[in-house]
């Protein structure tokens, strides 16, 4: 299924495809402020590109910490961000601005 992914969404994806899994360091990795990164998980979860699942609470108190959430790109999540991959590095840097018609006569 090919859908519509905001920068944010895409941002996110691809820093969880690439390796971080948990939301602070996706935080840190992708430079969006977490008011942006927790709902684009929860989106990207609600709509199956995302898995998340709970550290062990044992780990947690271990290194004196909450329980982190583990997040990990599904099929369909790996399929949704290389399509919006290939979509955005199809388009082409443009050099000059061109005007319309109708902006040229005046």
């Amino acid at each position: 299924m090919n859908r519509q992914l905001s920068v944010a969404a895409l941002r996110v994806l691809h820093a969880v495809a690439d390796g971080t899994h948990y939301g602070f360091d996706i935080v840190d990795v992708t430079g969006l402020p977490g008011g942006t990164v927790y709902p684009a998980l929860s989106r990207l979860q609600r709509d199956g590109l995302l898995s998340s699942s709970w550290e062990a609470v044992t780990i947690a108190r271990s290194e004196g910490r909450p329980p982190r959430r583990y997040y990990s790109v599904t099929e369909e999540g790996l399929t949704s961000l290389n399509d919006a991959l290939r979509t955005l590095h199809a388009l082409r840097p443009i050099k000059t601005v061109r005007l319309s018609p109708a902006q040229s006569r005046s």
